[in-house]
């Protein structure tokens, strides 16, 4: 039976429970039609509301379908036990099965956020301070101020700054063998422990003697042409279809999509310039010959035209979020018929494997995507840009096979 880890979730101000668990589209689907769980795509899983409510859906809507671990939500409710006292029970809610959790207090929303405690509340201000000013991205620092909350919390009166490495390493330890957390969750909790030890503290660089979990190697999801070309056709609007085809046609990252401006959009040197991308970094794709046609033929079309991005809201005159651009290609992927667990980064996956497919080098790859580290195609690696001007898109072929519609 697959398991199914829940743990304390601190995302946009709040509490959440987090649901993490092996790709599946049957716990997909019972966690949102049963459940009324959210997905984050910050934080890559599911979630519900921090109560003993939204935790029976979940009990219920999963039971039979997978078995639960609880480990970690359960040290997280008896540090709130502690910290926050007993909340009145609510009659109306569900009774628990087994296994018996949030007990012996029930509790209700909203839930309180005061469960550092005292000795320790000047630390993550002081933690939040530092990675401003270090100009770290907001991503960045909400999971750093998220992995130290649930250290602190587990902590309890002990001051943080007291702590030893060998009593860091035993609490890594526990993490990993008690609480069970993955290498990805490990890895963001040493890197945010090692910032505030090493930069906000200004402690003795440490955190090298603490060994780090192996991450697995996993292999970039991807769609074949076959499925790209459904992808496409099952999408008739034609702002929406603009999106995906750029996002394939160039390789972008899905919020490199949404802040694409007008400006950007070079057709005299049939580029795209890519602006402060992931390590603040910019740099030009080339731009597709039949993706600026299309463009152009959107931009004739859409009524009122985008006035300084290149993919505007109509009810708000701003860039498109992220979420509903990730949540244009979910929609056009399920009615396309596709069953591969695969998110709207799977077209920039695709990108890179059909150019290597094609026989394009693998280091002009490298910086169209705009890798620092070229560890997922080969490291230490650096051709002349004037040789990309010469790299064809896997779209345009795609398109002169007249499979795809506009």
């Amino acid at each position: 039976m697959q398991k199914v880890l829940l743990k304390p979730l601190y995302h946009r101000e709040q509490e959440w429970i987090g649901i993490y668990y092996s790709p599946s589209n049957i716990i997909n689907g019972l966690l949102k039609l049963k459940a009324g769980a959210r997905w984050t795509q910050t934080h890559k899983c599911w979630y519900v509301p921090l109560n003993k409510a939204a935790y029976n859906k979940v009990w219920f809507a999963l039971e039979g379908k997978a078995e639960l671990e609880i480990q970690e939500l359960l040290q997280y409710l008896e540090a709130k036990k502690k910290t926050d006292g007993a909340f009145p029970q609510e009659p109306d809610l569900l009774p628990l099965k087994e296994p018996e959790i949030i007990s012996p207090e029930e509790f209700k929303q909203p839930v309180p956020a005061g469960l550092v405690q005292e000795v320790n509340n000047g630390v993550l201000p002081y933690l939040k301070q530092e990675l401003l000013l270090r100009g770290y991205s907001p991503s960045t620092i909400r999971t750093y101020m998220n992995e130290m909350r649930v250290f602190l919390i587990a902590i309890g009166n002990h001051p943080a700054g007291e702590y030893t490495p060998q009593q860091l390493r035993d609490y890594l330890q526990y993490c990993y063998e008690t609480l069970k957390l993955s290498e990805h969750t490990l890895h963001s909790r040493i890197n945010a422990l090692k910032f505030y030890f090493e930069q906000v503290l200004k402690r003795e660089k440490f955190f090298w003697n603490i060994p780090r979990p192996q991450k697995p190697l996993q292999l970039p999801k991807l769609l074949n042409e076959t499925e790209l070309t459904r992808l496409f056709n099952s999408l008739s609007n034609k702002k929406h279809k603009a999106m995906l085809f750029t996002a394939y046609s160039s390789g972008l990252r899905v919020s490199e999509v949404a802040r694409l401006m007008l400006a950007d959009i070079d057709a005299e040197r049939m580029q795209i310039h890519v602006r402060h991308a992931k390590g603040k970094k910019d740099r030009y794709v080339n731009l597709s010959p039949v993706l600026l046609d299309i463009l152009r033929q959107y931009i004739k079309q859409e009524k009122p035209p985008p006035k300084e991005y290149l993919f505007e809201s109509g009810q708000t005159g701003q860039a498109y979020p992220t979420r509903t651009i990730q949540q244009i290609f979910s929609n056009a992927k399920n009615k396309a018929g596709i069953l591969k667990e695969v998110g709207i980064h799977s077209l920039r996956h695709s990108f890179a494997t059909h150019l290597l497919d094609k026989g394009t080098d693998i280091r002009y790859i490298k910086d169209l995507l705009g890798h620092f580290d070229i560890r997922t195609t080969e490291r230490y690696l650096h051709v002349s840009k004037k040789q990309l001007v010469n790299v064809i898109s896997p779209f345009d072929d795609l398109w002169k096979r007249n499979e795809v519609d506009w």
